[in-house]
């Protein structure tokens, strides 16, 4: 995935949503914070969004662009609509997101993409084998820092004994 291509899934999602603003919340919202982060980070041919004033036309949005679309198709990539709330992050979130907008390339619109700790501790949560691989790397590269990816953590959504299991591989890893 490409910069160009999230300002081309932000601007088409508005379209068919009819809508300002899309929440992006996948592995490709970092693009939002590091438009060129290393090319081991947007591996994702997809783009999880959720129209932010609209959320009832998720379902629109990955019709119209989702996997095996038309879109998809013709660009490579495609937009997954799906809802928010499907993912479990931290407090206060929607304050830290990363406004991608552009006059050509999103056609003013916006696309508020989660914060590079709110994603990864979102990832970690998961905690399947890609996550914890991406998340390494956003450490590796220097991206987020250990600290912060724990005060997050800490912010999650869930049980106490889930945080301490994060918390424990943040630790360990090196």
């Amino acid at each position: 995935m490409r910069y160009d291509q999230l300002e081309h899934a932000i601007r088409a999602a508005c379209e068919v949503a009819d809508d300002s603003d899309v929440l992006i919340f996948g592995s490709q919202a970092l693009l939002g914070t590091f438009p060129h982060a290393p090319e081991q980070l947007r591996t994702s041919i997809e783009i999880d969004i959720q129209p932010r004033n609209k959320p009832e036309m998720v379902d629109y949005v990955d019709g119209a662009l989702g996997e095996g679309s038309l879109f998809h198709q013709t660009h490579g990539f495609y937009v997954h609509g799906i809802s928010i709330e499907v993912a479990q992050l931290p407090r206060g979130w929607e304050e830290r997101v990363v406004v991608v907008t552009h006059p050509v390339g999103t056609r003013g619109r916006r696309g508020l993409c989660l914060e590079a700790h709110d994603l990864a501790a979102s990832k970690l949560v998961a905690y399947r084998d890609k996550d914890r691989q991406f998340v390494a790397l956003l450490l590796t590269e220097g991206l987020i820092a250990k600290d912060v990816l724990v005060e997050r953590v800490e912010q999650l959504p869930v049980d106490s004994e889930k945080i301490q299991i994060l918390k424990r591989w943040i630790a360990a890893f090196v």
